[in-house]
């Protein structure tokens, strides 16, 4: 399940996207347009800034924006970084140690196309295509 910090991202970046004026956009603009908490933003943004996300800068006309173009931001990109990788099971995360059970487990081959799927629904949709047309 996606949780609100996920789905949050993904509006923050839509919001970015749709606002784009080449400045940096308050954070205060943005949690008005989306109706969430400033101070609950104020957390997502930190980790999409130390994540490459986003671009942000304090003071006077100070805020948030992309760093790249919205065609250039895999959906599934933003989803992974704020809730962790997409794998169904531990065995199928990256970086995972390899199950001793691999070999002769009935189940893997389910979830790692279950885990395909996912990946290439995600990946495969782009920031730039939830935009309002």
């Amino acid at each position: 399940m996606i949780s609100t910090r996920g789905r949050y991202a993904i509006r923050v970046m839509i919001d970015l996207a749709e606002n784009d004026s080449g400045k940096y956009i308050p954070l205060k603009d943005i949690a008005e347009r989306q109706e969430i908490s400033k101070k609950y933003l104020e957390i997502i943004m930190k980790d999409m800034v130390a994540g490459g996300l986003v671009a942000g800068a304090s003071g006077k006309g100070g805020g948030y924006k992309l760093c790249r173009r919205p065609e250039d931001y895999p959906v599934g990109e933003i989803i992974e970084l704020m809730e962790g990788p997409l794998a169904p099971v531990a065995c199928l995360a990256g970086g995972a140690a390899e199950c001793p059970r691999a070999a002769q487990c009935e189940t893997l081959p389910l979830w790692a196309e279950y885990d395909k799927l996912t990946h290439d629904f995600f990946y495969g949709k782009r920031l730039s295509d939830l935009l309002a047309k």
